[in-house]
C-alpha cells in the first residue's frame, strides 16, 4: 500500500509596512551635481548621428549655466535632494549597524511626491544655495573646475517607509542618524566611492529647539 504524500502549507504574512517623517538638518555643507540634461541631449544626438563627427572647438563655458544644470529642481521650481541618495545612505549605514544590506534593500524606502524634469524623485530641500567652484581632476587626468551648488545651511523632511517586521521606528531613526553622521549625501560625502570625501553632506536628526533654515522660495 502506497503512502500518501505529506503536504506542507506555507504561510506568508502580509507586509507590515510602517511610515514616518524625520526632520534632518545639515551639520556640513551639502553639494550636489545633477547630470546636465543639455549634456545628455548632446551625447544622444552624437550617438544617433549617421556620420562620425570630427572633434571640433567647444563652445565657451558658461559658469552660470553649469551651476544651474548641476542643481536638482522640482517641477514646481523648488530645490530637491535625490531620494535615491538618501536611501543609498540608509542602506550603506547598515554595514556599521550590523544589519544585512541585502535585506535593507527590501526593507527601507524613501517616499516622495516631488520630481525633477528628468523624473528623478526628490525630497524637498530647504535653504538657499550659492555657487561653489572647486579644482578637480577628470578621469583623463586633465584638471578642470567643477561648478556646483552648495547649501551651507539646509534641512529637509525625509518620509521613510519600512518593513515593520525588520525595523522599529526607533531603528529607522538610529539608522538615519548613522547615515547622516557616518555616510553623508551628495558630493564630497564621507562614504564617497572614489575618495574619503570633503567632509560635506553630513546631517543629524532635528531635536528640540534646533534652528531650521526657512523654506526656499521657488526659483525664478
Amino acid at each position: 500500500m502506497m503512502k500518501s504524500k505529506e503536504t506542507t502549507s506555507i504561510v506568508i504574512a502580509a507586509p507590515n509596512i510602517q511610515r514616518a517623517g524625520f526632520e534632518i538638518y545639515g551639520t556640513a555643507p551639502y553639494v550636489q551635481h545633477a547630470f546636465s540634461q543639455k549634456v545628455g541631449r548632446q551625447i544622444l544626438d552624437a550617438q544617433m548621428s549617421s556620420k562620425a563627427k570630427k572633434r571640433g572647438a567647444k563652445d565657451p563655458r558658461d559658469p552660470e549655466a553649469d551651476y544651474k544644470d548641476a542643481t536638482h529642481l522640482t517641477t514646481a521650481g523648488g530645490y530637491g535632494i535625490p531620494a535615491g541618495g538618501i536611501r543609498s545612505a540608509l542602506i550603506s549605514a547598515c554595514r556599521v549597524a550590523g544589519f544585512q544590506m541585502t535585506k535593507a534593500k527590501l526593507s527601507v524606502f524613501v517616499e516622495t511626491e516631488e520630481f525633477d524634469n528628468a523624473g528623478t524623485p526628490l525630497v524637498p530641500l530647504h535653504g538657499e544655495p550659492e555657487m561653489h567652484q572647486a579644482h578637480v581632476r577628470l578621469e583623463s587626468g586633465v584638471c578642470s573646475i567643477a561648478i556646483r551648488p552648495m547649501w551651507k545651511v539646509w534641512s529637509a523632511t525625509v518620509n521613510v517607509k519600512w518593513d515593520g517586521d525588520q525595523f522599529s521606528k526607533n531603528d529607522v531613526g538610529n539608522l538615519l542618524e548613522r547615515a547622516g553622521q557616518q555616510v553623508g549625501i551628495g558630493e564630497g560625502r564621507p562614504d564617497s566611492k572614489k575618495s574619503t570625501g570633503m567632509g560635506w553632506g553630513t546631517f543629524t536628526l532635528i531635536k528640540g529647539d534646533q534652528w531650521l533654515p526657512k523654506k526656499s522660495a521657488k526659483t525664478k
